[in-house]
Order: C-alpha cells, then sequence, then structure tokens
C-alpha cells in the first residue's frame, strides 16, 4: 500500500467556492514558499473560475498570477482544472484556440491539466488531452461524477478506460456536488483499480457533509490522491480539510507523511485572511453549513445559490421548493446531464422558467436549445421524444463532435485586438472573454499612461502624448 498523496485546493477550488474566486495573488504570494516546503501532490491553482475572476474582479492578468507563483514555488507542481473544448468559457472553442491556450498554459508553469467534460462525452476532451501530452505535461482525464439510472460503475469503468486509451496519465473522479457516499467511494474506486492501470484521484466538496468519510473509504480502496484545503478554507462548499485527512490516515498503510506543524502554520496565515472575507462579505457564512438538499436534489451547492439569485430577481423566492423539485424533472427530461457548468446552469435555468411560466418549456432559451441539437456534445442518456420535438421540433441534432464544425479563429482574434496586445498570451485572454478581456486591456493601458481609463478615444486606443 502506497502512501497517499494530498492537492492542495487553497489556491483554487477553495476559494472559487466559498468567496467567489476573489483570493488576489497578492494574498497568495506570501505563504506559497511555506506551502511549497510541506510536500504536497500538487497545488491547484489555476483554471476553473479563477481567469474570467482574475480579469473581470480583480484587475489582474491571470497569466501573471500564474507565473509569479511559478517563480515563488520551485519543488510542487503547480495544476489547473480545464473544461474540455470549453476550455476556461462557456463554449466550444476552435482546435487550434485550445491547443494553442494548452501550450502556453504549460509555458508559463503549469505541470498538471485536469481536463473534463460536463457530459463526460470523451470527443470533447480529445483536443484538449493531445495537446497536454504534447506539451509534455501530465494529462488527467475526469469521470463527472453524478447519480442517476444510467451512471452505474459500467459507465464509469467505459469511460474510464477510453480516457486511458486515450493517453491520459491520471484519472479523477470529479465529484463537484458532494454526492458520492463513502461505500459506494469504495466499490467506485476498487473496479476502476481492476479495469486501469494509471492512478485515480479523488476530488468531492464538503457540501453534502460526507467527503471526509468518502476519501477515507477511497483511500482504503486504492485512491493515490485526494484533494483537500487548508482548513480555514475547507468546509461547507469547499473541500475537506487537509489537516484532519493527514491527522486520520498517520500512523497507518497511508500516512500522507506530512508535517501538521507546518500545515498548522499555513492554517495561521490563512486564518485571518478568512476573517477579513467574511466581515467584506465576501464569505457567506450559509455556505459553510451542510446542505441536505444537496443528497435530496442532486444539485450542487453553486447551483443552488444561483438558483436563489434567479427567482429572488423575478420577485419568486416562494417558489424555491418547486423549482428544487423540478431540476431533478427537467434533467430527466434532457438525458441526465451531470450537474456541472455549463450544464448546472443550463437545466437549473429552464426549471426556473418552468415553475414560473407554470407551463412545462413555455419559455425555452437558446443555451437549452443548443443542448438539444447536441451542440454541447452527447447528452449521457436519450433526450425525450416529446421534449426534443417541443424544444426544437424537427431539427435533426448533430452526431458528430461539436468542435468540428468550428474554423480556426486565433488569427482573427489576434487581428482585433492588435492595438492591446502585450503578450502572446492576451489573445487568449480574449478569446475566451472578449469584453471582459478589452475592459482589462483598457485599465491596463490606462494604467501604464497613468490616465483615466474613461478618456479612451472612440477606438478605446490610448494615444500617449
Amino acid at each position: 500500500m502506497a502512501k497517499v498523496k494530498i492537492t492542495e485546493t487553497a489556491f483554487r477550488d477553495a476559494h472559487q467556492s466559498l468567496i467567489a474566486t476573489r483570493m488576489t495573488t497578492e494574498d497568495m504570494l506570501p505563504i506559497a514558499e511555506l506551502m511549497d516546503q510541506v510536500g504536497y501532490h500538487s497545488f491547484e491553482m489555476w483554471g476553473g473560475a479563477t481567469f474570467d475572476s482574475c480579469l473581470r474582479f480583480l484587475n489582474e492578468d491571470p497569466w501573471e498570477r500564474l507565473r509569479k507563483i511559478r517563480k515563488v514555488v520551485k519543488k510542487s507542481k503547480l495544476q489547473m482544472l480545464l473544461r474540455g473544448q470549453n476550455l476556461l468559457g462557456y463554449k466550444h472553442y476552435p482546435d487550434d484556440v485550445v491547443e494553442e491556450f494548452v501550450k502556453r498554459a504549460v509555458g508559463n508553469g503549469i505541470d498538471i491539466i485536469r481536463v473534463f467534460d460536463a457530459l463526460n462525452d470523451i470527443r470533447n476532451l480529445e483536443t484538449a488531452i493531445r495537446a497536454v501530452i504534447d506539451e509534455g505535461a501530465h494529462a488527467q482525464a475526469s469521470v463527472v461524477y453524478t447519480i442517476s439510472p444510467i451512471h452505474d460503475i459500467q459507465h464509469y469503468i467505459e469511460t474510464a478506460k477510453a480516457l486511458e486509451d486515450m493517453g491520459a496519465h491520471s484519472l479523477c473522479i470529479k465529484d463537484m456536488a458532494g454526492l458520492l457516499t463513502p461505500y459506494y467511494a469504495y466499490e467506485l474506486v476498487t473496479e476502476l483499480k481492476k479495469a486501469i492501470k494509471i492512478p485515480i484521484q479523488v476530488h468531492s466538496h464538503y457540501t453534502s457533509g460526507l467527503a471526509s468519510m468518502t476519501y477515507l473509504k477511497a483511500v482504503e480502496a486504492g485512491a493515490d490522491v485526494i484533494d483537500c484545503a487548508i482548513s480555514p478554507m475547507a468546509l461547507g462548499t469547499s473541500q475537506p480539510a487537509t489537516e484532519p485527512m493527514v491527522a486520520a490516515l498517520k500512523d497507518t498503510p497511508y500516512d500522507t507523511g506530512l508535517n501538521l506543524d507546518v500545515l498548522s502554520q499555513i492554517a495561521d496565515y490563512f486564518r485571518p485572511l478568512r476573517e477579513k472575507y467574511l466581515s467584506e462579505g465576501l464569505l457567506n457564512p450559509k455556505v459553510l453549513s451542510v446542505d441536505v438538499n444537496t443528497l435530496l436534489y442532486q444539485v450542487p451547492g453553486g447551483m443552488l445559490s444561483n438558483l436563489v439569485s434567479q427567482l429572488k430577481q423575478q420577485n419568486k423566492l416562494d417558489k424555491y421548493e418547486e423549482v428544487l423539485r423540478e431540476v431533478p424533472r427537467v434533467r430527466e427530461d434532457l438525458g441526465y446531464p451531470p450537474l456541472v457548468t455549463p450544464t448546472s446552469q443550463i437545466v437549473g435555468t429552464q426549471a426556473v422558467l418552468n415553475v414560473i411560466f407554470g407551463e412545462r418549456y413555455k419559455m425555452v432559451p437558446a443555451e437549452v436549445k443548443a443542448y438539444v441539437r447536441g451542440e454541447y456534445g452527447r447528452p449521457p442518456g436519450e433526450i425525450k421524444e416529446e421534449i426534443r420535438k417541443k424544444i426544437i421540433g424537427d431539427e435533426e441534432p448533430i452526431t458528430y463532435r461539436p468542435a468540428d464544425d468550428l474554423e480556426p479563429a486565433l488569427d482573427k482574434y489576434r487581428e482585433e485586438i492588435k492595438a492591446y496586445v502585450e503578450q502572446e498570451e492576451d489573445v487568449l485572454s480574449y478569446a475566451l472573454f472578449p469584453q471582459v478581456a478589452m475592459n482589462f486591456f483598457k485599465y491596463r493601458q490606462a494604467q501604464k499612461y497613468k490616465i483615466d481609463s474613461t478618456l479612451l478615444d472612440e477606438e478605446n486606443k490610448v494615444h500617449p502624448v
């Protein structure tokens, strides 16, 4: 039995889950060097929503964050989360954009890229995984975990085998909603270990209160790595806490070998930061409690808060319970997609509209139509025929890989922002978030020339005196 390794999520998923990804690079750098001494398997510190948040809310260049952390973290591997053909955005990007993004991510310091697709449609992972391998980095492929009549152990085994055949170096069981129960985790990891030879990493959230127990059983079944967060950034909608997991496994065959004294010093650094986020209103104490609705409706914590805000905007908060009951129905209608970005938004919005209008599918957003047309990939199960007809009429859904329809676009993006490009990575920031990146570029130029960004000309170009 090998020692269990730990991926520390404080710099990415922990603050994404607890404080809407608002931790700044300046908050990370002072503790990064000490964290580098711990002996973590990796730091998950980039990707997911960090890219968008850096540009949109923090006026930071995400590429610069990666370079700064890489400069300080010399021993540990840096890890990121990538949404397959969606990269870090909410739609599919052409292959040339995916390949260039991976090349630049690895070139700027990323060692491990965890790639997932919301539908477990492995066609949407092919380009990204191949690009990671070509760049000499570690390609970790994911099976997105969810509960439905078609998501049985055989489904996960077949998906995992296909990903291993694709060249993945390791497999992540990605449980974004905290639905994986301890004994099912034991069975799932046991069967996956028989079916594939690559290491298995388990990722969960504490939302339902199960994740620490789930990790223990997964470890007993042979899981190689678990995702944890240092205690002030843990629990609630975040990951299980690092220190208790290290203590629980100490002096067992699974001992992590990590030093609790050093981890305690790291926790001491994050504790006042957590207090700061609480006082600023970024950390809502509600997200720190166990949410039983997660188990009842299989809805991730982040999706629950989205539903609340959508209903508030419509003055229909009294319909919350009704919407929660509608979510599993819509999910069944649409072929049981796992509820993770972007499918969680697709299913959630449709459930809200069905309840508000008092008639199911009376109003259907463009994203739901695109999903039913097959533009996000192949749904895990069959979409109900009458629902498909109601949403897209007699249109035939596509059966090929959605990105096959997309023309190369890098040169077009480069041309569109040539007045702003300060580094080749800017083209990728713009490709993913055109408006948000453009606002950031203007802010950056204004800072550079010490002028107010409202003084930019009609074409938004700064003309230095």
